[in-house]
């Protein structure tokens, strides 16, 4: 669901910074959002953010630290029971949503564990990638038992995320000059998510990845993370992996494949990747905020002009999701859909 995932060994790599890199290149900006909507500080900021790295991390968002770590303490208590009880609300290909192992595919450059909710229960998606399928199917939430509280942190940690979304929806929005608002309407019934992941300490993370490289494929990407670290995002200016550190209570913002589409490259969608700790457990949080299935993605008309043309065919954002989603479940013989196979070419 997070996109293609391509896993690459992890090479050592000298950590000193290039004289030529100055300091701000070698880490992601940071923006406080406290201040109001109509601050052309913060705009501008995210603007830059957005050009220049496709990341951002975010303080001063409002969000309640006391949910946020009571669904951290839930989701390590829920990842602590044995196999058996977790793999009661197992995913699979009928309904993705709960928990995954990557033991079950015994990929061992897949270092991890997931539980994924929706937000909205039930979500609807196409039930196939099929131009010609018009059939909807349901997404249903599926709760472990233990630990009891688990289903209720979870739910009201989602809506502290659904407000930051529609706040940062609405930055980026003015950030391209639009109206605040123009974005919004796209996500009446969103296919918005959650994932929790869990990586174990791993003894061998020169041949694992947490997750490999990939670009998510929806709109934003709002991730809470422990102090651990691991992220890792690539450079636009150089190509260079440089790694995220952590800011406590902060949450790290990407724009996806989406608001690539809609920006017509003015904001791109960066790769990104996941490296393993060899001695500590690393848990994280991402919070993807995708439109409705029935969203038709495309350039925004008030982003072009007569000197600038479309530089993407428009697409459906729901059957784009079943596509991708068809990659969790088997090995596929073609590469999977990516917004590059609906560019047009000049």
């Amino acid at each position: 669901m997070m996109g293609d995932v391509n896993p690459d060994f992890i090479q050592p790599s000298d950590e000193r910074p290039s004289p030529s890199i100055s300091l701000e290149d070698q880490q992601i900006p940071v923006v406080d959002i406290s201040s109001s909507l109509s601050n052309e500080l913060t705009i501008r900021e995210i603007k830059e953010a957005c050009q220049k790295w496709g990341f951002f991390q975010v303080i001063g968002h409002g969000v309640s630290l006391e949910k946020r770590h009571k669904v951290e303490l839930a989701a390590r208590q829920f990842f602590a029971l044995p196999p058996e009880e977790k793999n009661k609300v197992c995913r699979d290909e009928c309904n993705p949503l709960g928990y995954y192992d990557s033991e079950h595919t015994k990929n061992v450059r897949d270092w991890k564990q997931i539980f994924d909710f929706t937000v909205l229960d039930p979500t609807l998606v196409p039930a196939s990638h099929l131009p010609q399928d018009e059939e909807i199917t349901e997404l249903r939430n599926q709760w472990p038992l233990y630990p009891s509280h688990f289903r209720v942190a979870c739910e009201e940690y989602t809506q502290e995320m659904v407000e930051l979304s529609f706040k940062l929806l609405e930055l980026i929005a003015l950030s391209l000059g639009l109206s605040a608002d123009r974005l919004s309407g796209y996500f009446k019934d969103h296919a918005s998510f959650v994932r929790i992941n869990y990586y174990p300490s791993c003894p061998f993370p020169h041949l694992a990845l947490g997750v490999g490289r990939h670009k998510d494929s929806g709109a934003l990407t709002i991730l809470a993370q422990d102090d651990v670290g691991g992220l890792e995002v690539k450079r636009k200016m150089d190509g260079e992996w440089i790694p995220v550190k952590p800011i406590p209570d902060a949450y790290i913002i990407n724009v996806g494949d989406v608001i690539q589409v809609w920006s017509n490259d003015r904001y791109e969608s960066v790769e990104h990747r996941v490296k393993v700790n060899p001695v500590k457990e690393r848990l994280s949080i991402p919070f993807f905020f995708n439109p409705s299935y029935y969203v038709m993605v495309k350039p925004l008309d008030e982003l072009l002009d007569k000197e600038e043309n479309a530089k993407y065919k428009e697409y459906n954002y729901g059957k784009f999701y079943s596509r991708r989603r068809l990659s969790d479940f088997k090995k596929l013989s073609a590469e999977n859909i990516q917004i590059h196979h609906f560019r047009i070419l000049e």
